[in-house]
């Protein structure tokens, strides 16, 4: 019986630990998005509703929140790739997960001052999203092009290219809609020749 107690009381911590680590990174991406990379990480914590110890506890460098805000959102956008395929026909799932895209592009312009904050750049960091990020729209294409919905000769990193070629001309404040409406283009176009 103490074993069970005491394996519980074990369980909560942890539990309210992930939920205090998951409000710090949300605190935080907001912070960093309005303020750039020298947010006050007191104010992130007030803003968490934790104490400076506990975000400390998770995070004991600037440079370490900011890598995990960029790392939870690419992996935000790996697992809406897995669920989109679970509950959507494959188009479908597809042009949901390239819309995210866009948007986590749009988080990525808003946050990269912060991350070039880190010591050395964030080519370290961007390359290991990358194969998430490859990996999450592969499936996806796959699928469609199963499913006879997407051209057999279409290659995924193309479509991802396109998107990211987009946002290099982000100059208005409007291209995030100019994106989505080109994934819709992009699906259009990738469907197989009648």
């Amino acid at each position: 019986m103490a074993t069970k107690r005491s394996q519980s009381a074990a369980r909560k911590p942890r539990t309210d630990a992930q939920r205090n680590r998951e409000r710090v990174l949300e605190a935080a991406k907001e912070a960093f998005t309005r303020l750039g990379a020298n947010a006050s990480l007191d104010d992130i914590a007030k803003q968490a509703g934790v104490g400076p110890g506990t975000l400390y506890r998770h995070f004991p460098t600037r440079d370490a929140l900011i890598e995990a805000v960029y790392r939870a959102e690419v992996e935000k956008l790996a697992a809406a790739a897995r669920d989109f395929a679970e509950v959507m026909p494959p188009l479908e799932a597809l042009r949901a997960w390239m819309l995210l895209f866009v948007d986590h592009i749009a988080a990525k312009q808003i946050i990269a001052p912060a991350l070039n904050t880190l010591v050395g750049g964030p080519s370290k960091l961007y390359e290991g999203s990358r194969g998430q990020i490859g990996g999450a729209i592969d499936t996806l294409v796959k699928r469609a092009i199963e499913s006879g919905e997407i051209r057999k000769d279409l290659d995924p990193f193309d479509l991802l290219r396109a998107l990211i070629g987009v946002s290099y001309v982000a100059s208005s404040p409007d291209w995030q809609q100019s994106a989505k409406r080109l994934v819709d283009i992009l699906i259009t176009g990738s469907r197989p020749a009648k």
